[in-house]
């Protein structure tokens, strides 16, 4: 008999193959039910996040430039701006969105790098309570939570700030949610015995798992998930505490990451805040890693639950890093100040100046940094309208040439408020905050047309006369003054009623805009006449004095637009309080 078939046929070897079917059978169940729970796992893990995204963007939104003036108004001193930043990060529930906050101020030259950095230490510690809060027994709160939130968003679904409380009150119950999901979903993986082959390299690697809790940190782009995915982790027994306690110092880093590679290509004084962070987070991470022992033995007798004492622990350390770098701001800051000093250029005026990435969710807060920066292309352009009726007197084409160069930054300026207007577009928002939008729109699109009759008409004229060497009447002329004088007044009064939106102002604007179309009118009867009497300078420039005059009536046209919105604006509240 073969050996293979005499082997087979001895009942060691009948069992042996029996085993080996049940091993794969068992294999292939274990990787399926593994299979299931990083499903899950993954699923509420995103749930804790989007939870944590809607609170954000919820109190930013209700609240972004009350939040952001409460930042503003507590730098008097590093104390109160420490509680500054732990008052507004309590609010949206992420110190990130905070150190963002904070590194567009310094951007701006509105907080100095010393005081920044007392405000982000004061938002870590937030950070760390609202987490302790989160992790009690709040089951019930979940359900209600969503309740009330949903039907709070259904009934102000058109509304502005109630909405966003709203979808305040649902991102807390996804958030409550999640974290029961992340219990239960874990609490199989107990009974693993592959698990713990696979923690304990990070188990005896204490700079591994700091490097790997840093990257999970950085990666969920938010450093209050993580520290609670550990500390459900260590709550179900699926990581020790010696491990939780390193994957919470990595956390710390790990979440410090993120505002630090958002800023990579900001400002230097932007730069510096997330830089100082960071400095922070790793020092007193190098601190503790030696006492991680020592910390745990201390806590063991007061607190029974794993994920609890993580949970502690992230607190003390953020509360230790406050205690240990408070008093010696002055000398970090410099450090940052040295590490990344401002530098030398001059700046760009194609680049926009007031337009602020980190604001974008905030629409109120983006849109008045829209509506300044809008203001500022309308001052370019009002400059180039002014010089515009010297290019007319003096025949000189250097004023032309100069007039036509500020062309290019009219375009780039124009080009970026429309492209931050876009990905505004992209969030919700209100009814108001929409009408502001399409002003914004509008008014920065009819600049950009007037920049372009000032350069490619009225220019246009200005060389063809220049080269002929024809001049105006004297009549002609101070027709031409007069109308270039309404439009410029006409001009400067649009931008009040830009920033004001005051209707009363802006029917003035329309009353002047049908008195400059008689005096358009008018000019054109005097200038027939003097071309029946055959003045010479007026048949030389007949047409060029028609055109011109036509071009400023244009300019006019679209400089006063932005004045029946307003009123549109008006009528339209006035006829909901009537209603209400």
């Amino acid at each position: 008999m073969p050996i293979r078939q005499a082997a087979l046929a001895t009942p060691f070897s009948l069992a042996h193959y029996g085993y080996t079917i049940d091993l794969v059978s068992n294999f292939r169940s274990l990787t399926i039910t593994i299979t299931a729970i990083l499903l899950h796992l993954s699923g509420a893990v995103c749930l804790l996040l989007w939870g944590s995204r809607m609170v954000r963007t919820g109190f930013s939104r209700a609240y972004g430039a009350r939040l952001q003036k409460i930042i503003s108004a507590g730098t008097r001193n590093r104390f109160s701006a420490f509680f500054a930043g732990a008052g507004v990060t309590a609010a949206l529930q992420s110190s990130t969105a905070t150190t963002l906050i904070v590194a567009s101020f310094a951007s701006k030259k509105l907080i100095a790098t010393a005081p920044a950095l007392a405000v982000i230490m004061g938002a870590d510690v937030a950070t760390t309570l609202i987490a302790q809060i989160l992790t009690l027994d709040l089951s019930w709160l979940s359900p209600a939570l969503l309740t009330v939130g949903i039907i709070m968003h259904m009934r102000h679904e058109q509304g502005g700030r109630k909405r966003h409380l709203a979808r305040v009150l649902i991102g807390i119950g996804l958030m409550l949610l999640s974290l029961s999901l992340i219990r239960e979903t874990t609490a199989p993986l107990q009974q693993s015995e592959v698990l713990p082959l696979i923690l304990a390299p990070l188990n005896k690697e204490p700079v591994l798992a700091i490097l790997v809790a840093a990257i999970m940190g950085w990666l969920l782009h938010s450093g209050l998930a993580t520290v609670l995915l550990f500390a459900s982790f260590a709550s179900g027994g699926l990581i020790s505490l010696h491990l939780g306690m390193f994957l919470i110092l990595g956390a710390n880093i790990g979440s410090a990451f993120v505002p630090f590679i958002a800023n990579y290509h900001g400002t230097p004084a932007a730069r510096r805040i997330p830089s100082g962070n960071l400095l922070m987070r790793i020092g007193i991470a190098s601190l503790a890693v030696p006492f991680v022992n020592e910390i745990l033995v201390l806590m063991e007798p007061y607190i029974a639950d794993p994920g609890r004492q993580l949970l502690v622990f992230h607190t003390a350390l953020n509360c230790a890093l406050a205690v240990l770098f408070l008093p010696f701001l002055g000398p970090l800051a410099k450090l940052c100040e040295a590490l990344i000093p401002d530098e030398d250029k001059k700046d760009d005026p194609n680049e926009p100046v007031y337009l602020d990435e980190n604001a974008l969710h905030t629409p109120v807060v983006a849109l008045a940094g829209v509506a300044r920066e809008t203001l500022r292309l309308a001052e370019i352009v009002e400059k180039m309208l002014a010089k515009s009726i010297r290019a007319f007197e003096t025949n000189d084409e250097r004023i032309v040439s100069d007039i036509r160069s500020q062309e290019e930054t009219i375009d780039a300026i124009y080009r970026a408020i429309k492209g931050y207007m876009t990905r505004l577009s992209q969030e919700s928002l209100d009814p108001k905050e929409a009408d502001r939008y399409v002003q914004v729109l509008t008014f920065s699109t009819n600049l950009e047309h007037v920049g372009d009759i000032i350069d490619k008409n009225l220019m246009d004229s200005a060389l063809k006369k220049a080269h002929k060497q024809e001049k105006f009447s004297e009549k002609g002329f101070e027709e031409i003054k007069s109308v270039h004088e309404q439009v410029l007044r006409n001009m400067r009064t649009a931008q009040t009623i830009f920033l004001s939106e005051d209707p009363k102002l802006a029917r003035e604007l329309v009353k002047q805009k049908q008195n400059l179309r008689e005096a358009e009118i008018e000019s054109s009867v005097l200038h027939f006449e003097r071309l029946r009497q055959k003045t010479p300078e007026t048949l030389a420039t007949s047409s060029l004095h028609l055109d011109v005059i036509r071009d400023y009536r244009r300019i006019n046209s679209y400089v006063t637009s932005v004045a029946y919105a307003i009123i549109e604006n008006a009528e339209k509240f006035k006829d909901q309080r009537g209603e209400q």
